[in-house]
């Protein structure tokens, strides 16, 4: 190599040196930019509080249920299921995790929900609660969204959409603030729903666990009494003795589930410990707001001075 080779590789090396991000010039270049950066993240730590402030506390009630067994179930001989499955008629029961898991996925459902809602009246505080006054224990709602003086829905939407939101609406709004989970354990069921009165939160729950009980019932007291009149044709049809004795068995099954569910009010769930109004919010954390905004405001700023010292550093 030639004594210009090693100037060259000389000249590039110093260029690549001088290209490195030093951290001491970087950690240096904020440390003359500290007010500026003080100042950058109080004004972001002071937006958030009023922010936080803005925000109307959330409360979150639970209730914790077991699953009831049934014990009303019996197995079905083959040929009669088969013919009871043909005539769209249910004559087994659901085993406990199955009923369960049905309970479940019908609380979540449109259908539930939107009858839930229109029973109970809870479109008003569903879509346009704002706040709660803890004095009189009232909501306050949104103006833009529903007029109290009017009782009118005034709220500003494209189409499709309505100003009186529509029961898919209060469908996705309802599951925001729902939840169901059970333990894969114990088998333990644990609702829960947040809303801003903690009262309306704790009444939601318990008005919840009594209709999905009630739902459950009516549906095994309807396929209950469907299987009996289908069990009294078949008993009609034929003279064989046996299958007469066995179709009679499976009327003395369907009996023993209307008796079951005329008589026991927590059908599906039983109540382990039951909704309370919660004295504590949920949420806003309001100091994490306010500690996350002033960390993006001192990160920001720093990442500023920094971009804009290696930009002039650069092409210099």
């Amino acid at each position: 190599m030639n004594i210009k080779d090693y100037s060259e590789v000389a000249v590039d090396n110093s260029m690549h040196v001088g290209n490195e991000i030093d951290i001491k010039d970087l950690v240096s270049v904020i440390w003359r930019r500290k007010l500026i950066i003080s100042l950058v993240t109080f004004i972001f730590a002071l937006a958030a509080v009023f922010f936080a402030l803005s925000l109307p506390n959330v409360y979150k009630s639970e209730v914790l249920v077991a699953p009831v067994s049934d014990n009303g179930g019996m197995k079905i001989p083959g040929q009669l299921g088969g013919l009871a499955a043909l005539a769209g008629v249910n004559l087994g029961s659901l085993g406990d995790g199955d009923r369960t898991a049905l309970a479940i996925e019908i609380l979540k459902s449109r259908d539930f929900i939107a009858k839930f809602i229109e029973r109970h009246n809870l479109l008003l505080p569903l879509m346009a609660a704002d706040s709660w006054n803890r004095q009189d224990n009232t909501l306050n709602y949104d103006d833009g969204i529903y007029d109290t003086s009017t009782n009118e829905w005034v709220r500003v939407v494209k189409e499709p959409y309505k100003p009186k939101p529509s029961m898919l609406e209060a469908h996705e709004a309802f599951l925001k603030i729902f939840s169901v989970n059970q333990d894969k354990l114990t088998g333990m069921v644990k609702m829960s729903l947040m809303h801003v009165s903690p009262y309306i939160a704790k009444e939601w729950l318990i008005l919840l666990t009594n209709d999905i009980n009630q739902e459950l019932k009516q549906r095994d007291i309807t396929e209950a009494e469907n299987s009996i009149a289908y069990l009294n044709k078949q008993i009609d049809q034929t003279n064989i003795a046996d299958v007469r004795t066995t179709l009679y068995s499976l009327i003395e099954d369907q009996i023993k589930t209307l008796m079951l569910a005329n008589v026991r009010d927590e059908y599906v769930f039983k109540v382990i410990d039951p909704a309370i109004a919660p004295e504590k919010k949920a949420k806003p954390r309001r100091a994490l707001i306010v500690i996350f905004a002033a960390l993006l405001g001192g990160c920001f700023s720093s990442i500023f001075f920094i971009i804009s010292h290696i930009y002039r550093r650069d092409r210099h």
